[in-house]
């Protein structure tokens, strides 16, 4: 399986590329993938940053989703306590409408104070607001009447699918994984951790939830494909070692991520696992082994050239090859 992410990212040092252009590049992207044999698309949240990241996942979702026919599109993660979960609960309905089957969005509790702050949010209760604002979209995507802080509410229209499957729970500690089991959702951690699927699926038992679902990330977090991994990594590695910084400069002690590396050097994001570049060949022996590929075709504001020599390698040499 093959997934593409973005995060729609240009650092200050790159100025031959536009967000606006970039913007276009990941539509182009995602509208050729959809009958190639990719599989899904991933989008990010993140607000206030000096490199534009992607802010309004929703709304890209939606388009992503209005450009194709097969792929499916995940939003991982959304910062639900910034927003106002009857807004969110309609445009997750909008969207399921627009392309049934195909959404689902990972709710995280966030962690960056300044965007709390930017939002005027309280991030010592990020944990209890993350929990009732799903609670509240849940309820809201039913579409039926309810009282919401003393107020009777009505979200219309209901979207196609069952609520319970356009939502999942993610997260990095015991508490994210309770927590996904006791509302009965799907739990997406943001590391490989089989302590905190063991204490998910205790949970689910414990509570009664019969069908419970944990999808653990595995293998890098970023692949590239190329011919000549080399002169890649040559052309594009200030771009990942400002990805990998300024990444690393967001996390708190209480927050852990599989995407976390901390690397100032071409050498140390090697070491590191998470950035991939390889051949066609090498491509298909990952996905041998791992049973999917993050393609990240746009990663740190990259020359668009590069990304689509990745895809089209991907679709031309190594989706044949595991056919």
């Amino acid at each position: 399986m093959f997934v593409l992410r973005f995060d729609l990212r240009i650092p200050p040092f790159v100025t031959n590329l536009t967000h606006a252009e970039q913007y276009r590049e990941f539509l182009r992207m995602v509208e050729w993938s959809d009958d190639k044999g990719f599989a899904a698309v991933v989008l990010s949240e993140h607000h206030g940053t000096e490199d534009g990241y992607m802010n309004s996942p929703l709304l890209l979702a939606g388009s992503v989703l209005g450009r194709t026919s097969n792929v499916f599109c995940s939003v991982s993660a959304l910062l639900l306590p910034l927003h106002d979960p009857l807004r969110i609960a309609e445009e997750i309905a909008t969207i399921d409408l627009i392309a049934p089957g195909r959404f689902n969005v990972v709710i995280g509790v966030g962690y960056r104070e300044s965007e709390f702050e930017m939002f005027g949010k309280n991030r010592k209760t990020r944990g209890k607001d993350t929990e009732e604002g799903i609670r509240t979209v849940l309820t809201a995507l039913k579409g039926k009447p309810f009282t919401y802080n003393g107020r009777e509410v009505l979200i219309t229209p209901q979207p196609v699918s069952d609520p319970s499957s356009l939502i999942s729970v993610g997260g990095s500690v015991e508490i994210s994984a309770k927590r996904a089991a006791r509302l009965g959702l799907s739990f997406v951690p943001a590391v490989r951790d089989e302590n905190l699927e063991s204490v998910y699926y205790e949970e689910a038992k414990a509570v009664g939830y019969e069908n419970p679902m944990c999808m653990m990330p595995s293998g890098p977090g970023m692949v590239i494909v190329t011919e000549d991994p080399e002169r890649t990594w040559n052309e594009i590695g200030d771009n990942l070692i400002y990805d990998a910084i300024s990444y690393a400069a967001w996390q708190y002690k209480d927050q852990r991520s599989s995407w976390h590396i901390e690397g100032t050097s071409i050498e140390e994001l090697k070491a590191g696992g998470q950035h991939l570049i390889v051949t066609p060949g090498e491509c298909v022996d990952l996905v041998k082994t791992n049973g999917a590929a993050v393609l990240h075709p746009l990663i740190g504001g990259i020359d668009p050239s590069i990304g689509w020599e990745s895809l089209e390698l991907v679709a031309n040499k190594v989706i044949p090859t595991l056919n």
